[in-house]
């Protein structure tokens, strides 16, 4: 069978064809132009390395010298002076282990211009006195009303399973001053599982900052200037082996942040031993001076819709009440105050979003000091 076609149905089909010709070309031209912008900032993040190592898990560590590293391209340091896992290799003198971002880590993001950033947060008031509502839940402990500098606690690491790649599960310490959602300063610090920022769900070290409530400033780890990197051992959004495992060894980290007072700069201190590198004052505003509240504890994000509550586990997956073995736990909570001594916090208070998901509950003796089991399953007959 012929169809015949008249004039008229001639033209009106060269127009639609003509259409879909269009919509295609510029279909093209937009997926030529993302990966320019793709390959553009993989050559500006990776830089130029004196040696790479291929890691177990999949990552590629470049070495790059110490004065190459992204932090230098913030005009502020340019002409800087520096203050002063190795499993399958180390990285060599006066050069630095950067994770190597990859072409995939980039197009999991929203943006090229958002990749390594938090989404910005429309937070009208502090955690401490109301829910997020933009799914990020809490179960913390914290201080605020005085002037501090810096914090410390040892935590232990789990894997905990997040449902979806744009979820995610963070232990961490919060450093922050100013006005949540306008002009927050925060400075952090921990262990994630981020699977849209690494591609898988390893447990990975962490750092992030902010100068201006996570709109426009700031990045997890090494993905923009700012942290200035000193060690040559501890590379910055590595695998942390081995983990905790309920009813088995425990394993923890160690982290202190502390401000220096003549300097300014707000120095980082990883497993009482490995100096990282440090955040320069100029970066804040707030935190130039002293930061206002100081958090411990776990954070989870929830987009999980049609009323369900996600099942992304916070720790451990495990509430406190089970106890050592079973649940994730902060001890050795102290804070940095103004004659720069480590000491106890007075009256630490706790806050969680949703107490059915994820609980706090605090303690102290003498083996641990001020400390706290946190964390939960997520959904669960209580938290539907």
């Amino acid at each position: 069978m012929v169809l015949s076609l008249t004039m008229g149905e001639h033209v009106s089909r060269w127009r639609r064809l003509m259409i879909v010709f269009l919509a295609l070309m510029i279909g093209l031209s937009c997926a030529k132009e993302f990966p320019k912008d793709v390959r553009k900032h993989l050559k500006r993040l990776n830089k130029p390395a004196v040696k790479s190592i291929k890691s177990k898990d999949g990552d590629v560590i470049d070495c790059v010298h110490i004065s190459q590293q992204p932090a230098f391209d913030h005009p502020y340091l340019k002409n800087h002076t520096i203050q002063l896992w190795h499993l399958n290799g180390r990285c060599p003198e006066n050069t630095i282990p950067i994770r190597r971002t990859m072409e995939d880590d980039i197009l999991r993001a929203s943006s090229v211009k958002r990749y390594g950033r938090k989404k910005h947060r429309n937070i009208s008031q502090p955690r401490s006195v109301g829910p997020d509502q933009n799914g990020h839940e809490h179960a913390i402990a914290y201080v605020k009303g005085d002037k501090y500098y810096g914090a410390n606690t040892t935590m232990n690491v789990w894997q905990p399973k997040v449902q979806q790649r744009n979820e995610f599960s963070v232990s961490q310490i919060w450093i922050m001053a100013g006005s949540f959602g306008v002009d927050l300063n925060s400075i952090e610090a921990g262990w994630q599982v981020l699977p849209e920022l690494y591609g898988d769900s390893n447990t990975r070290l962490f750092t992030y900052w902010t100068s201006d409530a996570y709109q426009s400033t700031g990045c997890y780890n090494l993905l923009c200037s700012g942290f200035v990197q000193i060690s040559s051992e501890i590379a910055m959004g590595a695998t942390i082996f081995p983990l905790s495992g309920y009813l088995g060894p425990q394993y923890d980290i160690n982290i202190l942040v502390w401000k220096d007072p003549e300097e300014g700069n707000w120095w980082m201190l990883f497993g009482n031993k490995y100096l990282l590198g440090y955040w320069p004052s100029f970066l804040f505003s707030y935190l130039a001076d002293s930061a206002s509240i100081i958090e411990w504890g776990g954070e989870i994000v929830n987009l999980e819709s049609g009323g369900q509550h996600t099942t992304t586990e916070m720790g451990s997956g495990h509430f406190p009440e089970e106890g050592y073995g079973k649940s994730s736990y902060f001890n050795n909570i102290q804070i940095v105050d103004g004659s720069n001594t480590l000491r106890a916090p007075k009256g630490i208070d706790t806050f969680t979003d949703h107490s059915n998901c994820y609980v706090v509950k605090t303690g102290d003796n003498g083996d641990w000091g001020n400390y706290f089991y946190y964390g939960g399953p997520g959904r669960n007959p209580e938290c539907p």
